[in-house]
């Protein structure tokens, strides 16, 4: 199972009142949301190993570079590290609060410099020898969901209580595409959330019409250059003035495969005495109370590897 962390924080702060706090008043709403999740998941669709991908570089440079606009909207302010990302300040106070928890429970955090957990996700789904469960409320980690290769998503947009089990069929009546074809589908939809303006006049219904017609982006493009082709006059302008976009938006919305990852153990297994002191500690220090305790219930429910 590989959870796409900072996407599973941000809902379960959003979805949790900031008025759960810690006995010393600070907010928590987002560790002990988390905590929820995790043990919801686990219950529901126990894993073997479990990976909290993470974001390393949220908005890398290799793709604003490509894409100048690429999560632009999302900048409060550029450093010498990079982009600093619009983040609640009662959330950043409790991302180091969830790291620590994590790593008392025994599960990796995984990140690899100047990508995004996206690529993390994409790297180990296509390394994995056993089947794999993708958890994320990003649709562009639909381009990974692969029947062939036990491959699913596990889709958190519509809520923890209406996830959705992603496969190659759920995705053709979702969207009437195949996951090979969801990176160009993207890519001419855009994405106004990442920064992404799409080919001006193609909406959803166009994009995967063309991609019907013309299997993927590159026979589109061609197509749109051959005027003895059965493409429209008004889709081929659309798409030929969107070539300087089309030619770079690929590489941007594509998951990474490719990673070179430092080795880890991601097994779920008996926590150390070590790790069950400082879960102790931690739930003390930060008033988790029941969540952590569903948590650690819930992956002592697994068995051992």
């Amino acid at each position: 199972m590989l959870l796409d962390t900072a996407a599973l924080y941000f809902r379960a702060f959003h979805g949790v009142p900031d008025t759960v706090r810690s006995p010393d008043g600070q907010p928590v709403n987002a560790v002990r949301g988390l905590l929820d999740i995790i043990a919801k998941l686990v219950t529901d669709f126990p894993p073997t190993e479990l990976v909290a991908c993470w974001d390393d570089a949220w908005r890398p440079q290799w793709r604003v570079d490509l894409i100048p606009s690429y999560k632009a909207q999302r900048v409060t302010s550029e450093t010498a590290a990079g982009s600093v990302e619009e983040v609640p300040e009662l959330l950043t106070a409790q991302i180091p609060v969830i790291r620590d928890v994590l790593d008392a429970l025994g599960i990796p955090m995984i990140g690899a410099a100047d990508h995004e957990a996206d690529d993390v996700i994409g790297t180990l789904a296509h390394r994995s020898r056993i089947p794999v469960d993708v958890v994320t409320g990003d649709r562009d980690l639909f381009q990974v969901v692969d029947d062939a290769h036990d491959v699913r998503v596990i889709y958190t947009g519509r809520g923890m209580s209406k996830l959705e089990i992603l496969t190659d069929s759920a995705l053709k009546a979702k969207y009437g595409i195949t996951p090979q074809q969801y990176a160009d589908f993207a890519v001419m939809r855009g994405d106004p959330s990442d920064g992404l303006p799409g080919v001006a006049g193609v909406g959803e219904k166009t994009a995967v019409s063309l991609l019907d017609s013309f299997d993927d982006l590159e026979g589109i493009i061609a197509a749109a250059g051959d005027e003895s082709s059965e493409m429209s006059a008004t889709i081929r302008s659309k798409i030929l003035a969107a070539a300087d976009y089309l030619a770079v938006a690929p590489k941007v919305v594509e998951v990474v495969r490719t990673l070179e990852l430092a080795p880890f153990d991601a097994h779920i297994r008996s926590r150390t005495t070590e790790q069950s002191d400082a879960l102790d500690g931690l739930s003390k220090r930060w008033g988790l109370g029941g969540s952590l305790d569903r948590a650690r219930k819930a992956l002592d429910a697994v068995p051992v590897s």
